[in-house]
């Protein structure tokens, strides 16, 4: 039985915890059962944006005449647009061939299932015999998986997922009709990109409002956009049951709250109903690894588990569920495992963007969480037709489509919450981000030094005022132009 210093499972934000240990000159292994990559890679955000796209271009041609240009319907090549989109998920083999002929590295492409505290089975699809390998230290970060509800019939009928449009289920040509079942993030982008290349979309959503987490008003907006869109949105929705004959599919839907029942026909049913952790494929039983109440693995603010050899980050700990995130985490745990103090991660200024149409951005409280908490705050809206930014783009006070930004500040012009919905959100987001990063970091050592004044002061009180220090320790939303000059800094001598 091997034993290794190191053994990572899971290939997405992982392989940056497994680079560092080998440069450290441990002896490591790293385990996965799908491509290389992780989730982002090859099921997720990056493929995704390959579509999302051409989607904008095509929603920004529609409007153009606003400004002047008059421009024909588009033509749509779909095998152009998913020959880019699979040049990006191939990239996984790319990586599993660098690691394949790493030193100090074995790679194990199978399932990894804890046998003891420091004993991993990893079992290989192909009924090969189970290899059995020791650690003393286990990265856990086997990320989640869509959450699929047992709708009657839905089994029977057939489905997509996230996992499996980027895999066998991939279409040859847009769908001519489209279920979406969902009202989250997942559910807006491919709504956004399926209608923006014709095919007609219906989502159904159980709860009173699509993007439940966003602020209200930008919920309301979205859905707006998408009604003029073509785009149906069933809420207060319930699926009864799923059925199949040869002319296609049929969702039978019904109102919660009027018990009105709708069928809705079409040719495919996308399951964008959340995820679920896949800490279940561990055996965590034979460890002290705790689970919380939805099955995420628990972890504190150092990334370790309940049992001191193993640490768990990205989506697998519950902790939001963005690639920014798990890179931020392997990070943190970077330096905690192979540097020379401790840190903790923070997750005070957590950013996301919906590359839906209209982009969505967010970081900090809604209002409804700042109420909720009893802070005092105040709000301010700027829209884009506000500004000759805006203006030039088309925007008037009177577009339907008007974006807009939403701060909430509390009473020490603490900034609470920004949230955007319009044209490069995510890029007019990021500065945020960095600003409450800064604060955060000055706000830990004020009690310190209190006693210090002026500039001098601010500088002992914060010596990475006026440096990069905050961009570097931010998270950077992924993916967007954001990195591009956040993560320029890294190519510094």
């Amino acid at each position: 039985m091997k034993r290794y210093d190191m053994v990572v499972v899971g290939s997405g934000a992982g392989l940056m915890v497994l680079e560092e240990a080998l440069n450290q000159g441990l002896e490591c292994a790293i385990i996965e059962k799908a491509k290389f990559g992780g989730t982002c890679l090859t099921k997720g955000c990056i493929p995704s944006k390959m579509l999302v796209y051409p989607a904008d271009f095509i929603r920004e041609m529609e409007r153009s005449s606003r400004i002047g240009i008059t421009s024909y319907p588009p033509q749509i090549e779909w095998n152009t647009i998913s020959k880019r989109m699979w040049g990006q998920i191939d990239f996984h083999k790319k990586i599993e061939s660098n690691l394949l002929s790493m030193p100090n590295l074995t790679v194990y492409k199978g399932n990894g299932t804890f046998t003891g505290h420091d004993s991993m089975a990893v079992r290989y699809e192909d009924g090969s015999p189970d290899d059995v390998i020791c650690g003393d230290k286990f990265i856990v970060a086997v990320g989640a998986r869509s959450f699929v509800p047992p709708f009657e019939g839905l089994e029977r009928s057939g489905y997509i997922t996230s996992e499996t449009f980027f895999g066998e289920k991939f279409p040859k040509k847009p769908w001519k009709s489209l279920v979406i079942i969902g009202g989250g993030a997942i559910s807006m982008e491919f709504a956004h990109i399926f209608s923006s290349f014709g095919t007609k979309v219906t989502i159904i959503v159980r709860s009173g409002r699509i993007l439940s987490k966003e602020e209200e008003e930008i919920s309301a907006f979205t859905a707006k956009q998408f009604a003029t869109n073509g785009v149906d949105i069933l809420t207060d929705s319930s699926v009864l049951s799923v059925s199949k004959d040869q002319d296609g599919k049929c969702v039978t839907v019904e109102n919660r709250l009027t018990k009105e029942r709708t069928v809705v026909e079409c040719e495919e049913i996308f399951v964008a109903s959340g995820v679920q952790s896949n800490a279940d494929t561990l055996s965590l039983e034979h460890t002290d690894v705790q689970l919380d109440e939805r099955g995420w693995i628990r972890t504190n603010s150092y990334l370790e588990t309940s049992q001191k050899n193993i640490w768990a980050l990205g989506d697998v700990n519950g902790k939001y569920q963005f690639r920014h995130k798990a890179n931020y985490e392997a990070m943190i745990l970077s330096q905690n495992l192979f540097g020379s103090e401790k840190k903790e991660a923070g997750y005070n200024a957590v950013p996301w963007t919906i590359f839906t149409h209209p982009q969505i951005a967010h970081v900090g409280l809604t209002e409804k969480e700042a109420q909720e908490k009893e802070i005092p705050y105040k709000t301010a809206k700027n829209y884009y037709s506000e500004v000759v930014g805006g203006i030039a783009m088309g925007y008037s006070k009177k577009d339907e489509d008007n974006g807009f930004i939403k701060i909430i500040v509390g009473e020490d012009k603490k900034i609470l919450g920004v949230h955007i919905v319009g044209p490069q959100a995510a890029v007019l987001l990021q500065p945020f981000v960095y600003l409450m990063n800064e604060g955060y970091e000055c706000g830990k050592k004020a009690e310190a030094f209190a006693d210090k004044k002026g500039i001098e002061g601010l500088r002992t009180l914060c010596p990475h005022l006026g440096t990069y220090t905050p961009i570097r320790d931010s998270m950077v939303i992924h993916p967007s132009l954001n990195e591009l000059t956040a993560w320029v800094f890294e190519k510094l001598a």
